[in-house]
């Protein structure tokens, strides 16, 4: 007995966790900076480390009521129905909600090339294909209306990422629109903003109240510093709200995230502080690395810097963890995450060291 044909489905790759490379290196995980994974370095919000305690007890009860309380308050803050906000564990979660919502067997998808791998996982679990519309390096990863609609075949799904991971770029909100006024009545236009909270652009959540052909993806792990948890949303048309009992895994969000989440929805002064640094971090690294980077509106810079696995071995021997982007098809590049002011500057300090005593065994 095996299982069914995986081998179109290419695995998630995620960034190096510190306590690994700390054994695979014989050091303290004190000694690492970790900049791989896009977490944010602040950690929680001091009110969710609270909330996590003070509902510790409880979980042995299902998070019936939390689940309720946290759909409520995300519904107003951003002023849609409590029907219209599918919780879930992580964005991704919500990913598999809007494919099973939405797909048939051998429909399609349309997934940005590189992008986040799990768009065209989900949909390959849920027997869909998928197609791509490519974001150039040559042109800093430009999201244009003209660009997705010119690889749109009519497939069901289209997705967007803004910020797009790992390049940083944004696609305005007027070419959202345009995207979704010249898809079918029957593509669902996806705006991942996982990242929202770093870019000056206005979130697509205003046009789901507007049409039913649109959605949105949004998560605690970045700004809120929950990654741990799991614990994301998504917003969708009115329409698709009664689809949420039909596809939500029972219970999926646990009782201490809900509730970590609704204590740093109570907390924004812990998001404008991980965004202010965040920002920093962009500019300090674009400033300081001595390589190309491009412009961002996440918590990560993405750098050209010739061989990425290369750096990013040397740089972990060095105890700086950053991603190696091989993964999404960029194998001359690496992402680096944003940290706090002082593990930045040492990062790109060590960085710029590996990169210049790569670039004398390149010339010997």
């Amino acid at each position: 007995m095996q299982p069914r044909d995986l081998s179109d489905h290419s695995p998630y790759v995620p960034g190096r966790g510190v306590e690994e490379v700390a054994r695979e290196l014989g050091i303290d995980r004190s000694d690492l900076i970790k900049l791989s994974s896009n977490e944010n370095p602040h950690g929680p919000s001091p009110a969710a480390i609270e909330a996590i305690r003070e509902h510790a007890e409880r979980v042995n009860v299902y998070p019936k009521s939390s689940h309720a309380d946290l759909t409520d308050r995300i519904a107003e803050e951003w002023g849609v129905s409590p029907e219209q906000v599918w919780v879930s564990p992580g964005a991704d979660g919500s990913i598999d909600y809007l494919s099973r919502a939405a797909l048939e067997p051998d429909d399609r998808v349309l997934v940005p090339d590189p992008g986040f791998a799990y768009y065209a996982m989900s949909a390959r679990y849920h027997h869909a294909d998928v197609e791509t519309y490519d974001l150039s390096i040559d042109d800093g990863f430009t999201q244009t209306a003209e660009n997705v609609l010119s690889a749109y075949g009519g497939e069901r799904i289209v997705y967007l990422t803004s910020p797009h991971n790992p390049s940083g770029s944004v696609i305005p909100l007027e070419a959202v629109e345009t995207i979704a006024d010249a898809t079918a009545e029957e593509t669902l236009v996806v705006v991942d903003e996982a990242y929202g909270e770093f870019a000056d652009v206005d979130s697509a959540i205003p046009l789901v109240n507007d049409r039913d052909d649109v959605a949105v993806l949004r998560t605690f792990s970045k700004a809120y510093g929950l990654a741990g948890l799991r614990i994301g949303y998504s917003v969708v048309p009115e329409a698709w709200g009664e689809a949420y009992a039909r596809v939500n895994t029972p219970f999926a969000a646990s009782e201490l995230a809900c509730r970590a989440a609704l204590a740093a929805l109570e907390d924004p002064s812990h998001v404008e502080e991980s965004v202010e640094t965040a920002r920093w971090a962009r500019e300090y690294i674009d400033a300081e690395l001595d390589a190309d980077t491009f412009e961002s509106a996440g918590n990560f810079v993405l750098a050209r810097v010739g061989d990425g696995s290369a750096v990013a071995e040397a740089a972990r021997e060095r105890g700086v963890i950053i991603r190696d982007c091989t993964s999404f098809g960029l194998p001359g590049c690496v992402r680096i995450s944003t940290g706090t002011r002082e593990d930045t500057r040492e990062a790109v300090k060590r960085l710029n060291e590996v990169l210049a005593e790569l670039e004398l065994e390149a010339e010997a």
